[in-house]
């Protein structure tokens, strides 16, 4: 019989995605899985490849209301303000008793959980399934954020200056730490319970402590030194999937409206790595008035652009409204903004684009990266901070300067994309690490299956303990 793998990501794209690809991976591999969210998230979710559907159920379990959530929230993407993250813990925590029935009636041979749902080994253990974590974040962050004591307790981090500096138990030179302008943000989560009752490091540390093992979405070849100190952190098996990268595929006439034709038209028209792309990821919406600064620091850098803009929260206005008086008749010819959605895999790949300015989401660097391309970073939130040092520490890109309270200005915006634009040695590392890590196809898959093949005797384990 397959073994059958339950899979339970936190309510956010920037999980559900990646915990997507790994269902595909494992179908693919003969896994059975069960994809479990809540009906909304599930139908936004990209089509399962038809020939793997026997494989991948998707299980639906509604989100109850709760105080302080909007009607018609089930994921971060869907909120207005960050502060309502806590109220949508708040309603992931209250299911408990429709994620036990799902245990009930289908038991899992392994349980794959997200860093939230700390409830779900305690309640897993009453039906003899074993859970794992599979963190979607890197090997430094989680080991940045300590060991599961320390995640707990904070003991040896009890200010924001302690977030500011690689911590005490790297045990090499690391550049990995937060701004002090998000060093405040990150103590707070880490170590203060909102409105769920929990904080995040507890969460972590909850299911750290409780997982037979950890799944991470990296590789050896491209952080080997954190997985190995998470190792050492955690007293866990730490096992490497790979990167997940995303399969690029050519846009079909079909799906491409005519403003798509027209953009990739243009893009035509460049010279071959000349052209900044200019994305923030889905969640992350810019202030207003540093939509304009950055406008600003584009226009005066001087280069051709393309930028993917999502309107600031509360602006409901046009793009007259969101951008600069008069800033794309300024930029004509030089630069492109689309506002919303864009076919952002099939853009980096154009031959034109020749690096990004994001916020260094690490799917985005993924990316990125697969393509080869320098990276000027500008970290927004959560851990795309300890992103962007690790990549400056491996010489991959140059993060843009910023104000005491986290502002950039336009000079330094235009500065520091013109610097790595310039910068051949910038390039030519990231076309390296790309060939040699995140395009080799041959050594991700090869993660996968190691993975693959640790579920088949996990799995054997447990058989022969219940015959026993």
């Amino acid at each position: 019989m397959a073994t059958h793998v339950m899979v339970f990501p936190w309510l956010a794209f920037g999980h559900m995605l990646p915990f997507l690809k790994l269902s595909v991976k494992l179908a693919a591999n003969g896994i059975r899985v069960s994809y479990v969210s809540t009906p909304r998230n599930l139908k936004r979710l990209p089509s399962i490849p038809s020939h793997l559907s026997n494989n991948i159920k998707l299980v639906q379990v509604a989100l109850p209301k709760v105080d302080g959530l909007p009607e018609n929230c089930e994921a971060t993407i869907d909120l207005q303000q960050q502060d309502e993250t806590q109220y949508l813990k708040k309603a992931y925590d209250q299911l408990q008793s429709p994620f036990e029935k799902l245990l009930q009636d289908d038991a899992p041979d392994l349980i794959l959980i997200d860093f939230s749902p700390y409830w779900v080994p305690e309640i897993a253990a009453k039906y003899g399934v074993s859970t794992g974590f599979f963190s979607v974040y890197t090997a430094a962050t989680l080991a940045y954020m300590g060991p599961p004591d320390e995640l707990r307790w904070g003991h040896r981090r009890k200010t924001p200056e302690a977030f500011t500096v690689a911590p005490e138990w790297f045990t090499f030179h690391s550049l990995v730490a937060h701004r002090p302008d998000y060093a405040p943000t990150i103590l707070r989560c880490l170590h203060v319970p909102d409105e769920s009752g929990k904080s995040s490091g507890q969460r972590l540390s909850t299911i750290i402590e409780a997982c037979r093992f950890v799944v991470i979405r990296s590789c050896k070849e491209f952080e080997g030194e954190y997985i190995n100190l998470l190792q050492d952190l955690y007293k866990r098996p730490i096992l490497p999937i790979g990167l997940l990268p995303p399969e690029i595929t050519k846009i079909e006439n079909d799906d491409v409206d005519s403003n798509w034709s027209n953009t990739f038209k243009w893009l035509d028209t460049k010279k071959p790595k000349s052209v900044l792309f200019v994305g923030f990821g889905s969640e992350y919406k810019m202030p207003l008035e540093q939509v304009h600064e950055l406008a600003h620091g584009l226009k005066l850098s001087g280069l051709d652009f393309i930028w993917i803009l999502r309107k600031p929260k509360g602006i409901d206005d046009g793009r007259e409204v969101l951008l600069p008086p008069n800033f794309e008749v300024s930029v004509l010819d030089k630069g492109l903004v689309c506002l919303g959605w864009a076919p952002q895999m099939e853009i980096l790949a154009h031959p034109s684009i020749g690096g990004c300015l994001f916020h260094s989401g690490w799917s985005s660097i993924i990316e990125s990266l697969g393509f080869g391309l320098p990276l000027i970073l500008m970290p927004m939130v959560a851990d795309q901070g300890l992103c962007a040092k690790l990549l400056v520490e491996k010489g991959l890109g140059y993060e843009v300067p910023r104000n005491d309270d986290g502002s950039f200005t336009r000079d330094t915006v235009a500065e520091s994309v013109k610097l790595v634009m310039e910068s051949q040695t910038i390039r030519e590392k990231a076309l390296q690490v790309s060939s040699q890590v995140f395009c080799d196809q041959n050594a991700q898959n090869n993660y996968m299956t190691s993975f693959v093949s640790y579920l088949q005797k996990f799995k054997r384990s447990l058989d022969s303990m219940e015959q026993e």
